[in-house]
């Protein structure tokens, strides 16, 4: 028997994306259902950061303390060669003037705070676990979803009034509308992901990127405070190395080898850090491609769109594909609020949507935040300097960074424009 929801906004996914969206309808009164394909929800993944502009909904969402008791909020990004050697310091969030922080978070924590506000605030019944979405039909009642189970056998159907495929990078319902889509665009680099409890390093509220993909590049950030009793945190740290395309899935979870990359940071002793040491502290190891989509054409088809991963998977180097979903969200409640017939408001949403994070997408594959230390890596000849100002001026390593903000939309400016209309 089909079951029928036909008031319910259905919700495919409960990643990031999905649960925020189901958040923000419920607080204004939308309802809605969330199907996600996972039995149970489990902490998987490692770090991410979440900005300024998506932590802004967020704390109006009421999570603030929530997100406090879990992550870090992140005062700077220090930008280092492959010596160890500062290049330029930018201050973060609240430090860097914001209203809303910038969090480091383990990604399982983020989503099990979004998890436990949908599930307190709509009902146990709106969050449905074990099912997987394979197909959406329009009909004259609404749109009906094709569920299977865990092992592929069908269920009964589920007809709701519109659809919001937040299912991710491997989207059944992208699949659907994009049949002839290519494959992902991989950029030529890998990347190796752990986390490792350490002492604090620097302020231990430090972003830290240093060193250069052809050479070795590594992303190191605290997650998690206090994880023991000596004070230690829980340091997210990820390194992207230059390699041929192997032939692997994009999955997030697949396990790495220390053998395929640790030779790459084997000198990385700092007065600081002791990378090679941090790297090999770390109980799990992950492995996964550098890859990302062409933007696509449209979102929307009717009454069924397409957000976060599902709709712009992007090369994980801004720290925004977290973001850029939480605001996919915000966008889309606010359309629907004001009355729209479904279809109408997805098309406005993928109108304000679409280009926005088309401007991520292809900027995080030329220039992000992380291009300054190429610029100084080109202009030393991958060599120590004696002097950062000697290389490179403080106004162009700040320019550097102001675009990729404006482009992805945090840039302080705009968020303050925003807070005052």
């Amino acid at each position: 028997m089909t079951r029928v929801s036909q008031n319910d906004i259905l919700v495919v996914g409960a990643g990031i994306a999905g649960l925020t969206l189901g958040l923000c309808l419920q607080e204004k009164g939308i309802p809605c259902r969330i199907l996600e394909k996972s039995p149970a929800i489990k902490p998987l993944g490692v770090g991410i950061n979440v900005l300024p502009h998506a932590t802004r909904v967020l704390h109006t969402l009421g999570l603030g303390p929530a997100l406090d008791a879990v992550g870090v909020r992140t005062v700077e990004a220090g930008f280092f060669n492959r010596f160890g050697q500062l290049i330029f310091t930018d201050p973060l969030g609240t430090a860097a003037g914001y209203v809303t922080p910038q969090y480091s978070i383990h990604r399982g924590d983020l989503q099990k705070v979004l998890a436990d506000a949908f599930v307190a605030r709509a009902g146990a019944d709106r969050l449905v676990e074990g099912v997987t979405c394979s197909r959406a039909e329009e009909t004259g009642a609404g749109v009906t979803l094709m569920l299977e189970d865990a092992d592929g056998a069908a269920l009964p159907p589920m007809v709701g009034r519109a659809v919001v495929a937040c299912d991710g990078i491997h989207s059944n319902l992208r699949k659907q509308l994009h049949p002839n889509e290519g494959p992902p665009r991989y950029s030529g680099y890998n990347m190796w992901r752990g986390v490792t409890v350490w002492p604090r390093i620097l302020t231990g509220a430090t972003m830290i990127r240093a060193g250069w993909l052809e050479t070795g590049k590594m992303v190191i950030y605290p997650i998690r405070d206090a994880v023991d009793g000596d004070g230690n945190q829980l340091v997210n740290w990820v390194a992207e190395v230059s390699r041929p395309l192997l032939k692997q899935p994009r999955d997030w979870n697949k396990p790495g080898k220390l053998e395929d990359f640790i030779d790459a940071f084997a000198d990385w002793h700092f007065d600081w850090l002791d990378v090679p040491a941090l790297i090999r502290g770390a109980e799990v190891i992950l492995d996964f491609p550098m890859v990302d989509q062409d933007p696509l054409p449209f979102w929307t088809r009717g009454r069924v769109t397409l957000m976060g991963d599902a709709a712009h998977p992007m090369v994980p180097r801004g720290s925004n594909g977290a973001g850029q979903a939480i605001l996919d969200a915000e966008c889309l409640t606010n359309l629907l609020v004001q009355g729209r017939a479904p279809e109408d408001a997805f098309a406005a949403y993928e109108a304000e949507r679409l280009e926005a994070t088309s401007k991520v997408v292809l900027i995080n594959r030329v220039a992000p935040p992380d291009i300054i230390i190429k610029e100084v890596v080109e202009r030393t000849g991958d060599r120590p300097f004696e002097n950062i100002d000697d290389v490179i001026s403080r106004d162009e390593l700040t320019a550097f960074q102001q675009q990729y903000k404006e482009v992805a939309g945090y840039d302080l400016a705009t968020l303050q424009a925003k807070a005052n209309s």
